[in-house]
C-alpha cells in the first residue's frame, strides 16, 4: 500500500487530521486526545495502559455519507433529577439518538426525552421492576450486554446505576458521562449496608462482589470518560484505574433570580432529600446549639417526622414544596446549609444562582463551586461543632452581605451552554466533532 493511501492516513483522513498531526501534543496526546497507547494520560508508576488499537479506514458513518447514529445509554428513567438533565442535554445534542435504559417511565420525563425512541433492557420484564428496579441491579450488568448496539457508531454511556457495560461494535466510539462510580458498592458500601435490613445485608457481601467485578471490567470497554466533578474524576481513578475530564453537570440557572435586599430573611435554609448520606441530622443538631432559625425543605416524610421529633422550635419542616415556592426559598434565605458530601451537587449552584450563599461541608464536588468568601464558606470536619463554628464565623463577617450579583455571575458557569461546549470538545478531541447547539427545544 502506497504512502499517500496507508490504513493510518485514511484514518486519519476520516478523523479530520493528517499525517503531520499525529505529533503529540504538549500534554503527550495525540488527534483523537490519546498518549501513544491509545488511552489518557496516567500516572507513570501505574505502568502504561493496555494499547488500544483505533479503527483502520475511514470511519463507516463517513463511508455511508450520512451522519453517525448514536445510542445514548441511562441506567433508569423515572424522573427528572441531575442525570436526566444531563441526559436531555445530550439529547439537544443528538436529536435523532435512540435512548436504552433499564426501565423507563415515559409520564416522569421531560417531552425532550420523550421524543426519543426509548428501548428496555430485560430488566424491565422482570416482576415488579418499575417500582422495584434497584432490587435488580445485580442482574443489569448482563442485561446491557444483551443489548444490540450493531449500527451505532457512537455510544454514550450516562453512569451512575450500570449503563456503560454495553458491547459496541469495534469500530465504534464509546465514551461515558460519570455521574458517580456506583457508591453502593464502593466508597459508600459501609453506609448502606449498615442501613440495611437484615436480609438485605446477609446478600450485599457476596451481590456487590459481583458488581465491583463487572463495574471494572466495563470500565475497560469505554474509549473515554468525563466525570461531573473532579470528586468523581478521583474516584473514577481509583476504583476503574482511568483517566476523566471534568466536565460539570448542566444547571438551569437562568429559573433563579436574585430577591430585592428587602426580601432577603434571616433564616437559613437546608434543602434536598432527607437520606442518611446528605446529612440532615447534622444541620438538626448544628441549628439546636445556634438557636438561629432554619427551615428544613424535603422528603420523604417519614425521615421529615424522625428529625423534627429532634428538632427545636428555631426549626420549620415544609415538606416537599413547589418549584416555585422553593425558588422563593431559595432567593430569601440567609444562606444554604450543605452537610453531606456529594458527587457534584447542582442544588447548591440554584441557589447561588439565586444570589445567595452556601455554607458546604468542604469536601466532594462542593469544592468545584464554592469559592471561600465569595460564593460561601466551608467547614472541614463533617461534624457538629464544625459547621456551628463555620455559621458563628459566617454572621461575625457577615457572610450574609456577600456581593449577590457575583454569586449569580459564579452561578453561570456552569449553566446548560457550558456543559454542552464541554462535552462537544471531549466528542471533537475522540475524533467526533459535533456542534454544540445554541437554540434548543423547550422541555415540559
Amino acid at each position: 500500500m502506497g504512502k499517500t493511501d496507508s490504513p493510518e492516513r485514511l484514518r486519519l483522513a476520516a478523523r479530520g487530521g493528517s499525517a503531520d498531526s499525529r505529533a503529540p501534543d504538549a500534554r503527550g496526546r495525540d488527534v483523537w486526545g490519546r498518549d501513544e497507547c491509545g488511552m489518557g494520560t496516567r500516572p507513570q508508576s501505574q505502568g502504561p495502559w493496555p494499547a488500544a488499537q483505533a479503527p483502520v479506514g475511514p470511519a463507516p458513518w463517513i463511508l455511508r455519507g450520512s451522519k453517525p447514529r448514536v445510542a445514548l445509554i441511562h441506567y433508569w428513567l423515572v424522573g427528572m433529577r441531575g442525570g436526566e438533565k444531563v441526559l436531555e442535554q445530550l439529547c439537544h445534542m443528538f436529536p435523532d439518538a435512540d435512548i436504552f435504559t433499564h426501565v423507563y417511565e415515559p409520564s416522569k420525563v421531560s417531552d425532550v426525552i420523550r421524543r426519543h425512541k426509548v428501548t428496555e433492557t430485560s430488566i424491565a420484564r422482570l416482576p415488579f421492576a418499575r417500582k422495584y428496579y434497584t432490587r435488580y441491579v445485580s442482574r443489569m450488568p448482563r442485561a446491557l450486554e444483551e443489548l444490540d448496539l450493531s449500527g451505532y457508531d457512537l455510544v454514550i454511556s450516562s453512569e451512575s446505576g450500570p449503563a456503560k457495560g454495553v458491547i459496541p461494535q469495534p469500530e465504534a466510539l464509546h465514551l461515558c458521562y460519570v455521574h458517580s462510580p456506583m457508591r453502593y458498592i464502593w466508597d459508600h458500601y459501609g453506609i448502606y449496608r449498615r442501613n440495611a435490613d437484615p436480609i438485605t445485608r446477609r446478600m450485599m457481601a457476596p451481590l456487590t462482589a459481583q458488581l465491583r467485578m463487572a463495574d471494572v471490567t466495563s470500565a475497560a470497554r469505554v474509549d473515554g470518560f468525563a466525570a461531573n466533578s473532579r470528586f468523581v474524576q478521583q474516584r473514577v481513578m481509583k476504583y476503574w484505574r482511568r483517566p476523566s475530564r471534568v466536565i460539570h453537570p448542566p444547571v438551569d440557572v437562568a429559573r433563579f433570580r436574585p430577591a430585592p435586599d428587602t426580601e432577603v430573611g434571616s433564616f437559613y435554609l437546608y434543602a434536598g432529600e432527607l437520606t442518611a448520606y446528605k446529612r440532615p441530622d447534622l444541620a438538626i443538631a448544628a441549628f439546636n446549639r445556634l438557636g438561629l432559625p432554619l427551615v428544613v425543605i424535603g422528603g420523604p416524610s417519614k425521615a421529615e417526622k424522625a428529625l423534627a421529633k429532634k428538632a427545636n422550635s428555631n426549626i420549620r419542616f415544609l415538606g416537599r414544596v413547589s418549584d416555585e415556592k422553593l425558588r422563593k426559598y431559595f432567593a430569601a434565605c440567609r444562606a444554604l446549609v450543605f452537610p453531606g458530601e456529594e458527587d457534584f451537587g447542582i442544588l447548591p449552584v440554584e441557589v447561588m444562582a439565586s444570589g445567595r450563599p452556601v455554607i458546604a461541608y468542604g469536601k466532594g464536588g462542593a469544592l468545584d463551586y464554592v469559592v471561600d468568601g465569595v460564593t460561601g464558606t466551608f467547614f472541614r470536619d463533617q461534624s457538629v461543632d464544625a459547621l456551628v463554628e463555620a455559621v458563628d464565623q459566617f454572621e461575625t463577617e457577615r457572610m450574609y452581605r456577600l456581593d449577590s450579583q457575583r454569586i449569580v455571575s459564579h452561578a453561570q458557569n456552569f449553566d446548560a451552554a457550558q456543559f454542552r461546549a464541554g462535552m462537544a470538545d471531549f466528542l471533537a478531541d475522540h475524533g467526533m466533532p459535533v456542534a454544540a447547539p445554541t437554540t434548543l427545544r423547550q422541555s415540559a
